[in-house]
This record gives C-alpha cells, structure tokens and sequence, in this order.
C-alpha cells in the first residue's frame, strides 16, 4: 500500500503511532525508546519508523505542521494501513502561570477557531476530544506516586509537572492576541498548539483512538522558551508519558 504521502508496505505500521512533528524528533524517538527500529517511510523527508516497545510493536511519524498536514498523515494511517491509535507527542505554549518551561500538557479536549472541523458535518461544531482510555492511561503513567501540585499539575514540585486539561489549536504561529488568551485561560485551557483538534477530529471520522501529549516550550505570558536544541532533548517525559500509554491500553 502506497498512498500519497507514505511509501510503506501494508504492514509497516504496527497498530499504535507516535506522532511527533519533527521528523528529526521521529528519529530521534525511533533509535532512543524503540526496539530494532526500522526505516518504513520517508516521502518528502517525513520519516516514519517501527520497532517495539517493551516487547509490543511500535511505530513513529512525523506528521509536519499544523491541522491540514497532521490531519493528512493521520488520515492514510487509520484508513490505509490498519492503525487503531496515535497519540501527538509535540510542544506548545503555556497559557496559564501554573504552567511552566518544560512541564507536560496531557490535552483531553482541542478548542479551536479553524475551520477545518466546520467542513465535516455541515451546521456542527465538533467537540474535539482525546479518546478517554488513552487519556486515563497517560494520566495513570504521569502520576509516578506525586501529589496533585498548585495549579493542578502532577508532580512532587522539583521538577516539571504534568497538567491534564484542555488545549487550543490555532492556526497562526505569530498571530498576537492577547485577549484571547486571557479568555481562554479563564475557560480552564493550559496551552496553545496547532495539531491537536485536526488529530482528534480525524480520529474519529476514521475509527481510530488519539491523544496528544505535550511539551510546553515557551509561554504565551512571559518571555521565556527552550532554545531548538532544548525543544530536542526536553521532550523525554511526555514521549515516555505517551508510549506507555499506548502499552498499558495495548495489554490491557
């Protein structure tokens, strides 16, 4: 099965998915947490691998930036190649203070002000929403015997922490707009990305199970942000977060 964006045979993919943006980041996943990692794809330098995890098959690809490209790779996977679950694990920006440089967003719900999600169901807003089991699961991975900390946010308070809540996918990178920011902040949302609402809604218009796990990489209140480099190497927890999600609703 070759379809426009992917080049693997019909079963490359085995049935879980690690969706980073980057494809340096698909790489770097692929030689860091997968077993026997193997090159599966790589059209127009989109990357995708598969190997196992602690013994179960695993696979990885890059989905680019924003809604329609993610919402593209996710398609010819659930569609074409048998893929039941996918789960983002990329960077956003912290809305709230309590959400701080380095700490993990687990998004059970995308708002957004695109219009993709307007095409699917004429007169309908869906409600983007990550799948429960696999939300329950990377809470139950990020919980790692800490306490609930101030904001919400799993952790012990030496480190960074986990929160678990809804984001915003947005279209526009630079766009500023401070007042809604403070909207949505007020409406209980701890990051700004742009992939989550095109994954989800793709998930399920196609069968398939998603969730995005995400590292928070500048913040939309301060000036702060991890550097590229940092954005390479910090992102270690929520792709931990995210495959053992995937493992404990693949054994379960």
């Amino acid at each position: 099965m070759v379809t426009a964006h992917i080049s693997a045979a019909p079963d490359d993919f085995a049935p879980d998915v690690l969706m980073p943006g980057d494809p340096r980041r698909a790489r770097r996943i692929a030689e860091t947490i997968l077993q026997d990692a193997r090159l599966v794809t790589d059209v127009r330098g989109i990357e995708g691998y598969t190997g196992t995890y602690q013994g179960v098959p695993l696979s990885v690809l890059a989905s680019g930036m924003g809604m329609p490209s993610v919402t593209i790779y996710a398609t010819e996977l659930f569609r074409f190649y048998g893929v039941r679950s996918i789960v983002r694990v990329g960077t956003a920006g912290g809305i709230p203070a309590s959400v701080g440089l380095r700490d993990v967003v687990v998004a059970t719900a995308a708002h957004t002000d695109s219009a993709m999600g307007s095409r699917r169901i004429d007169g309908v807003h869906l409600s983007h929403a990550a799948s429960f089991g696999l939300a329950a699961a990377a809470a139950q991975a990020a919980g790692g015997g800490g306490g609930i900390g101030d904001g919400g946010g799993i952790g012990d308070g030496s480190g960074p922490r986990v929160h678990i809540g809804p984001v915003f996918t947005s279209d526009h990178f630079y766009l500023e707009r401070a007042a809604l920011f403070e909207r949505l902040e007020a409406h209980g949302t701890l990051a700004v990305e742009m992939e989550a609402a095109g994954l989800y809604a793709t998930a399920a218009a196609e069968g398939g199970r998603a969730l995005a796990v995400l590292t928070v990489s500048d913040h939309v209140r301060r000036v702060e942000a991890l550097t590229p480099a940092e954005r390479e190497t910090d992102f270690d927890r929520a792709v931990t977060i995210a495959a053992t999600a995937l493992f404990r609703e693949t054994i379960s």
